[in-house]
Formats: C-alpha cells, structure tokens, sequence
C-alpha cells in the first residue's frame, strides 16, 4: 500500500492568505524551516494506478499539479483522472469544498457517513457534481467497506471508518441552540487497509478527544495520522489570532496531560505523525522547542509531498 500527503496544514492552510502571524510571514518570506503547506488530505492506492482521495481541501487543484500520480493518464482519454474514489471524514469546508474543483462532468464515487451526504445534497452548491455521473455512496460505521470505482470494481483499499469525538461543521453551527459538539457521524476516523498486504494505516485529522473505543480502532495500525492543529489548547487566544481554544474548535492540543502525545505514550503503532497543522503552531518551526519536543517523543510532523511504502 502506497500513502501520500497532499496537504497537511489545517483549514486556511500555511502561510493563511490573510495571516501576518510571524509563522505564516516566515513562511510566505521562505524564511528556512518554514515550509508552505496546502490544506490536510492523503491518496491512498496498492497499484499505484487508482488512488483514492481522503478528503478534498480548497487546494485540490493546486495539490493534483503537484503530483505526477494523479495526472491524467497521458495515453488515454482526452481528460481523465486515476482518482476513483473521494473519502470524507467530515463536512469541514477545508475537507469538501475541493470536490467543486471535480466537477468536470469527471465520473467517481464519494463515500461518506449519510450525514455528511446529507448536508453536501442539501447545499445546492454541490449539485454541479452530476449525480448522473459521481456517486454517494453511504458510508457505515464500524465495518469494513470495499472502496470501489464507479464501475463498481474494487480498487483494492479497503476502509473501516469509526466515530471519534468532534465538532459539527463551522457552517452549521447555531449560536441559538449552541450546537458546537458533534452529532452522529459528525467526524470520524478511518482504518485504510491492504488486506492482501495485511498492512493498515490509520487517519484521523480531526479528533477531540482519545477515548478508549478510538484507541481500539488503530490498534496494530502500521502507522498513525493524527489531528496536531494546535499544539496547545489556548494558542490561539495567546497569539491574538481569536477568541476560540483547540476544545471549542473540536480539536484536542498535541502538549498537555490532556494532549496527543501523552493519549497515545503507551500505543504501539510503529508510525506515529501529526496532520491537520494550523498556521498557529509552533512546530511548524522546524527548530522550535516545540518541534524537538514533538520529535523526541516520537513522532513525525507531516508535510506536502510525505510518502509512505508498505509493502
């Protein structure tokens, strides 16, 4: 099974178009360690031929100009594309609004948990994606599903998608009824497996909290992408960049007792990498403090371009 990161930031992305944060000045000044990222979404294929999207940020067009893999096959059709499958595991804008960018008339199929097909057939927006032509397809919890094309032919990656604490989508909320936590199949995470390799790699770039139930989902993973938006709860407020912490957000910090690091100390998953990076955290910096501190404890920061071969 062969993984690549096409973003890895958070929503805006890094440098945000509108942030003169010292991270995101460092970075849109190509200040060295600060690398530019595109909004978070990874392909996923075992042939290397049909590759299937999980999520589709803003930056899609931008992220598919940059990767010779998802090019349209230069002996084929006059337009063509090897992604056969779109993976979401929220309604977050920063994870459906490049499925606009596919609707060239471009046959796939979109899984999704029937919530968030729900809201995506409920804002007329998404009707430029003929159903005529792009598939929804219902994704069920806590069960293996094949992931096929649209001619119903696996691509051969399986997936088992299982809820994880979060947040409904910013769009959505009510500031009336103060509906800022998570409705049924809100946010999930996905297990994506080769099972002709006997390989898995979980991905997860939005979570709250690390219950139990999320812990035994990734269990045995081969490796781990995990939500590392922010690296501390309040980081945010203490920058001046807004009024919201990382809990407000649907989002638990990297640091703390409470954090990602300390959730996952003790799980033995050989990979462990953070995705789902705001242009507010420190690690950004490669030499901060708070990268080394992410790194001696064992775990990666992922960028665009990332790749990762189990074969």
């Amino acid at each position: 099974m062969y993984i690549k990161v096409l973003g890895s930031a958070a929503g805006g992305g890094f440098p945000q178009w509108n942030c003169n944060y010292y991270l995101s000045r460092n970075a849109r000044n190509h200040q060295s360690g600060f690398l530019a990222r595109t909004q978070s979404s990874i392909i996923a294929s075992t042939d290397k031929k049909q590759w299937v999207l999980f999520n589709a940020s803003p930056d899609l067009r931008q992220q598919i100009n940059s990767t010779p893999e998802l090019f349209p096959d230069p002996n084929g059709l006059l337009r063509s594309t090897p992604i056969s499958a779109v993976v979401l595991t929220n309604a977050d804008i920063d994870h459906i609004a490049g499925l606009l960018t596919m609707r060239e008339r471009q046959p796939f199929v979109i899984y999704a948990t029937e919530r968030v097909i729900h809201v995506l057939e409920n804002n007329p927006v998404f009707n430029i994606l003929d159903p005529a032509i792009v598939k929804k397809i219902p994704l069920p919890v806590n069960k293996l599903t094949k992931i096929c094309n649209v001619e119903n032919e696996p691509t051969g990656i399986q997936i088992k998608a299982f809820p994880v604490p979060g947040k409904i989508a910013l769009f959505l909320e009510d500031k009336k009824k103060k509906n800022f936590g998570s409705e049924d199949e809100d946010t999930i995470g996905i297990r994506i497996f080769d099972k002709k390799k006997n390989r898995s790699v979980s991905y997860i770039p939005g979570c709250a909290k690390v219950t139990a139930f999320v812990k035994s989902q990734v269990e045995n993973s081969d490796c781990l992408f995990f939500d590392g938006t922010l690296f501390c709860d309040d980081e945010m407020i203490k920058a001046g960049l807004g009024p919201k912490t990382g809990q407000r957000m649907g989002h638990m910090s990297i640091s703390g007792e409470d954090g990602a690091i300390e959730a996952w100390r003790n799980t033995a998953i050989p990979e462990k990498i953070f995705i789902h990076i705001n242009n507010s955290n420190p690690v950004l910096d490669d030499h901060s403090a708070e990268r080394q501190k992410v790194e001696q404890s064992g775990w990666k920061v992922a960028f665009d371009g990332m790749e990762l071969n189990f074969d």
